[in-house]
């Protein structure tokens, strides 16, 4: 593993991407790793170093909008967010059109692009030639790393060993990583809210347990096209009484589930086939006892997730923001007995 402090030397750099390298750099959000986006091999080296599963999509950066447009079909959402935010930290997703080695676009042919805020990247990406895929240097659930050390100290020795060459700048502002959106659907979809907000928070008024029950029906309907391509996690807000199982109720019903959704205060999980119904209230150990319910694990099997008394479990939920749609739903009262205020938005 060599170790440099600076993007100097650009022929060193391309030549460990063109021989199926790792690259650890830094970017305008937090420290990436990169390495060639038409070399198999190294996609799989890249796994290995993150620890993630194969089907996992990756993104690409590009040094513009014109290589871009060699490796996705831009649709006019896109090339609005293209035109509005980038460069900059936002992820635009796009059909592919198949240029890159397998296992970065993802199952259905999506591809995301990034084109960094960050002179050095683009003028190295220009320089190759192609874009690079590029994640953060981090492996699944450890700290942001914005600095080198963030990263060696949380990783195996194992892992280390596959580090071809480290450009360390010291430690970088703790910007927020890159917004993620879906263009390829009928309404453009944010993935990941990150340092660029595109949309604002989302509510709407119910009266009643039907009300509540529908507006569950119609946030699924907005979500469902990932069902079995990524995990949906609807984590839920609201003080006893608020509604929070009707709206489980509602999802449930849209899902196609006929069997009845109780409360799972006191089994703390109730799954009704793809659906897993979590209740933390009655958690003296959050983070022990989702773990003993293998949250993980739910997470990594694309299955859809409803927590409720989310809040309790806030830093836990976010660990897993790069492996699923989380969608934080709070419900409060309103003026009136029945008034309820139901607001949502992604992370």
């Amino acid at each position: 593993m060599k170790r440099v402090n600076n993007f100097n030397n650009l022929n060193e750099i391309i030549e460990v991407l063109k021989n199926g390298g790792l690259v650890i750099f830094p970017c305008e959000t937090v420290y990436g790793i990169a390495c060639d986006s038409q070399n198999e091999k190294a996609v799989k080296k890249l796994n290995l170093y993150k620890q993630r599963p194969l089907g996992k999509p990756y993104a690409i950066m590009c040094s513009g909008q014109k290589m871009a447009e060699d490796y996705v079909e831009l649709n006019v959402t896109a090339e609005k967010l293209y035109k509005t935010f980038l460069p900059g930290p936002v992820t635009v997703i796009s059909r592919g059109k198949h240029k890159v080695a397998r296992g970065i676009e993802s199952e259905s042919g999506t591809l995301g692009v990034r084109i960094p805020d960050y002179k050095d990247v683009q003028i190295l990406i220009e320089k190759f030639g192609q874009p690079i895929v590029a994640t953060s240097a981090n492996t699944s659930y450890q700290k942001r790393p914005y600095k080198i050390t963030d990263i060696l100290e949380n990783i195996s020795d194992k892992q280390k060993k596959l580090i071809d060459l480290i450009i360390d700048v010291g430690e970088l502002p703790h910007n927020e990583p890159s917004t993620v959106i879906d263009t390829t659907l009928d309404d453009p979809m944010v993935l990941r809210q990150g340092e660029v907000k595109l949309k604002d928070k989302n509510e709407v008024f119910s009266r009643s347990e039907e009300n509540t029950q529908n507006i569950g029906k119609e946030l699924w309907q907005k979500y469902q096209d990932f069902a079995g391509k990524r995990t949906i996690v609807f984590a839920l807000e609201g003080e006893m009484g608020t509604g929070k199982t009707q709206f489980v109720k509602g999802l449930a019903r849209a899902m196609g589930i006929t069997e009845e959704v109780l409360s799972p205060t006191y089994d703390l999980l109730n799954s009704h086939g793809s659906l897993f119904h979590i209740d933390v209230w009655r958690m003296l150990d959050p983070e022990k006892e989702l773990k003993d319910l293998d949250l993980k694990s739910l997470i990594t099997d694309k299955t859809i997730v409803a927590i409720e008394w989310a809040d309790k479990v806030a830093l836990e939920i976010r660990k897993y923001k790069e492996d699923a749609i989380i969608v934080w739903i709070k419900i409060i009262y309103g003026k009136n007995a029945n008034d309820r205020l139901i607001s949502w938005g992604s992370l």
